[in-house]
């Protein structure tokens, strides 16, 4: 007992590899040593080193043919392309150009409105009270009643509904007051 161990020394069995590992290459106890390397490319090295069926599909291919003219062909669609997006830039331009003036020209445009404008309709239809007063509104904004009518279904102005109005104060004292918002329209009396 003292030094010596009292254990016996574990042997573990020895599996064999599974029949997928290693597929492609030999295993070093089934197949005879041969040297790995060597000074000189041998012709089993060279077989070796070369993919069979990449170098089949080279030869199937044959030799390229260059062609001398596609250079140029390609600097042609270079150009034309070039072309085209100096186009659709001074198009881009011309349209920007012709917003600005549109928005600084004095004469209106029929059925284009600014969004101070627009907010300024839309809160005198809420007001509105017969369909004369509708067209009346139209006209003097010009912008068609279809129009302003179709408008009007999908973009309002804020309106305070009432008697929804909750007071709140901070822990710094600051008060704070929150509304909520209802979409409100204009009470027709002819109808």
């Amino acid at each position: 007992m003292g030094s010596s161990t009292s254990t016996a020394a574990r042997t573990f069995p020895k599996s064999k590899a599974p029949a997928w590992s290693g597929a492609r290459a030999p295993r070093l106890d089934d197949a005879p040593q041969q040297t790995l390397a060597a000074e000189h490319k041998s012709k089993a090295i060279q077989d070796d080193a070369g993919d069979p069926h990449f170098l089949a599909n080279l030869n199937r291919l044959g030799a390229v043919r260059v062609d001398r003219y596609a250079q140029t062909v390609h600097q042609t669609q270079l150009r034309l392309s070039q072309k085209q997006e100096v186009s659709n830039t001074n198009r881009l331009f011309q349209s920007r150009t012709e917003s600005e003036e549109d928005a600084v020209s004095m004469q209106p445009t029929r059925n284009r409105l600014r969004a101070a404008t627009l907010s300024e309709l839309l809160d005198a239809r809420k007001g509105a009270r017969t369909t004369h007063d509708l067209e009346t509104l139209a006209e003097k904004y010009g912008i068609d009643k279809q129009k302003m009518e179709k408008l009007a279904t999908f973009v309002t102005t804020p309106s305070v509904g009432g008697g929804s109005a909750t007071r709140t104060v901070g822990k710094d004292g600051d008060e704070s007051l929150t509304t909520t918002a209802v979409w409100v329209y204009p009470s027709m009396q002819d109808a």
